[in-house]
């Protein structure tokens, strides 16, 4: 066991941080945020706040020969009222782009959701804990921490057994994604196996993933954020949030699509964009939503409630969004020659829905997610696609 003279403290600070577009500083450390300060300021409520703080693709990069790693971190975890707590979030170790040891943080706040419609919630704080490495590879390595990407993460110490150095920027091109809660992460079982991490390490991009849980409704304020990053790719997977919370008509939609591309574009104007529709998901096909929780066996799934004769008043199914977000990307394609467009079911379809069916009618699983992240990599990054080094 190393004494405390053994190790050696570094900061934790915006050097050694990846996947982030802001940090706070909190009474225990620093917590990464996926949306900036302006931005969080415009939140309408509370389930899109917990995402954004939620670390999908947040990652520690370093330089360093320790063989000993430890983290000290104030996890928030989420359980959903009468059902079990949820098991510890996965911190994911890679070293020189290679998963290499996983590690978990008990304790840590409890944040209990006691209405799953309304997001109303109750916090139980706990204690700060440690995720602890060992064994490592005893030479010059680039180590890569992955933060759990569903636990709200609060950074406060990092110890090593050798000393730690900034790595240089990679010149890896930037991939900035937006999604929903399958982009976020939903049942993946880790941080490095929700499926945009593993398409960006098939394709070998640096990723900063603006997936939020129930919260891809084509929101102003994150158009603006993803204006302002810096990206070389860009990634767009829309529909199914719009869709199970009933939040638009055919009317409002369509206009809503070409205001978020306007404002992207006012700062990325040739940036490639990929605008992608809704993987297959059979309940919402052709039945409007909103979605309601359905307990039914004690499991959490999720069943339409709309009703499909109101397609014609304007009620939006998945069907619906993919035939209009196809249709907005060819008229915008005149003047647009970046901009793309990938049918969701490309990604997941229903042979992959026969082969690994959503378990709880909504999200995939992590194999689910694996297959989606390779089709995604095939389909976007080699031969003819939009994100290729050189495009056929």
């Amino acid at each position: 066991m190393k004494t405390e003279h053994d190790w050696i403290t570094t900061p934790v600070t915006t050097d050694i941080l990846r996947g982030f577009l802001d940090v706070e500083a909190t009474a225990h450390g620093l917590l990464p945020h996926r949306l900036p300060a302006q931005a969080r300021r415009q939140i309408p409520d509370d389930q899109l706040a917990v995402a954004e703080a939620q670390p999908s693709g947040v990652r520690l990069v370093f330089r360093t020969r320790a063989t000993t790693i430890e983290l000290d971190t104030l996890p928030t975890k989420r359980v959903y009222l009468g059902f079990p707590a949820p098991a510890d979030g996965v911190y994911d170790l890679l070293v020189d782009g290679h998963l290499t040891a996983q590690a978990t943080v008990a304790g840590g706040n409890l944040r209990t959701i006691t209405d799953m419609v309304t997001q109303s919630a109750e916090l139980r704080e706990g204690p700060a804990g440690t995720a602890r490495f060992t064994d490592l590879p005893a030479r010059d390595k680039i180590v890569e921490i992955w933060l759990p990407h569903t636990e709200i993460t609060e950074l406060i110490a990092l110890r090593t057994d050798a000393p730690v150095e900034k790595v240089p920027d990679s010149g890896r091109r930037v991939w900035l994604h937006h999604g929903s809660s399958i982009s976020h992460g939903s049942n993946a079982a880790h941080p490095t196996a929700v499926w945009p991490a593993l398409a960006a390490a098939k394709g070998g991009v640096e990723l900063v993933n603006m997936g939020f849980s129930g919260s891809a409704l084509l929101d102003p304020f994150i158009a603006r954020a993803m204006r302002d990053t810096l990206a070389d790719l860009i990634s767009l997977k829309i529909g199914i949030n719009v869709v199970n919370t009933d939040a638009m008509r055919l009317r409002a939609f369509t206009p809503a699509v070409h205001g978020f591309l306007d404002t992207i574009r006012e700062g990325h104007p040739t940036t490639p964009v990929l605008l992608v529709s809704p993987i297959l998901c059979p309940i919402q096909e052709d039945t409007p939503g909103p979605l309601a929780p359905d307990f039914g066996g004690g499991v959490l799934r999720f069943k339409a409630t709309g009703d499909p004769a109101e397609r014609a008043a304007g009620r939006l199914t998945l069907n619906v969004i993919r035939d209009e977000l196809a249709r907005a990307v060819g008229r915008r394609a005149v003047d647009d020659p970046n901009l793309h467009y990938l049918d969701g079911r490309d990604l997941y379809g229903e042979s992959d829905y026969a082969e690994f069916p959503l378990p709880d009618e909504v999200h995939p699983d992590p194999a689910g997610h694996r297959r989606i992240g390779e089709n995604f990599a095939q389909l976007a990054f080699t031969g003819g696609g939009p994100f290729a080094d050189q495009p056929a």
